[in-house]
């Protein structure tokens, strides 16, 4: 299996070279590129084509938010949000502006390598230790943001809501790749961000949410 590459985002030069130093000395994991802001990082994502950018959430110019929905929009790398305990708001933005999840700086190495490790694979993360009240919170914010299908649609981008809709409808990972011509990596990716975004444990839940808010009616169809 070849190694992952990984890009490096983070303001601070001396947390920015631990991290490298780190990840070069995990197995299956390779550096391809570092950026100390948001706009660099953007602009290196199609010089060293990473498949995982780590990305610091408060930095100066364009903060790792921004920098985040630049880079999903396109489909492009996965992106894992670095962050504090005081981020908590930021993290929320982050997973709207599509990351797949967020690692605690003050996590273990072996947990952040876990962690892109799974973010690679199209699986989501949130930590560990934060996971439980992360959920809830979310879950709620999107209920108290709308309690309708807006609550839905202010934090699913166009993609999200159009893999939603069809897995509310009972079609499969595979059945939304044939659909779509994606690849089922791509796939798991937008399933495993409509749970962090809409505080859903699993897919049942997820489905059920998306009926509970009318975002999905009774009798309807699937898009031609």
């Amino acid at each position: 299996m070849s190694a992952i590459p990984v890009l490096v985002v983070d303001d601070q030069q001396v947390v920015r070279a631990g991290l490298i130093m780190l990840l070069q000395s995990s197995a299956g994991i390779r550096v391809v590129g570092e950026a100390g802001d948001g706009a660099e990082a953007v602009r290196l994502v199609a010089d060293t084509n990473p498949s995982v950018v780590l990305m610091d959430l408060r930095m100066p110019g364009t903060d790792g938010v921004r920098a985040t929905a630049a880079i999903t929009a396109q489909e492009g790398p996965r992106v894992l949000a670095l962050t504090t305990f005081d981020d908590e708001s930021l993290m929320y933005d982050a997973l709207r502006a599509g990351a797949s999840g967020y690692v605690l700086k003050a996590a273990a190495p072996t947990e952040l390598v876990e962690a892109i490790r799974r973010v690679h694979a199209g699986e989501s993360w949130i930590d560990p230790t934060m996971a439980g009240a992360v959920i809830a919170a979310l879950r709620e914010r999107v209920v108290t943001d709308g309690g309708d299908a807006h609550a839905i649609t202010g934090v699913l981008t166009p993609r999200e809501q159009q893999v939603l809709r069809l897995v509310a409808l009972g079609l499969s990972n595979r059945d939304i790749t044939e659909r779509f011509v994606l690849s089922e990596a791509t796939v798991k990716t937008h399933v495993a961000r409509i749970l962090m975004k809409t505080g859903s444990r699993d897919r049942a839940a997820a489905v059920a949410l998306a009926w509970q808010t009318g975002f999905v009616r009774q009798g309807e169809g699937l898009e031609p």
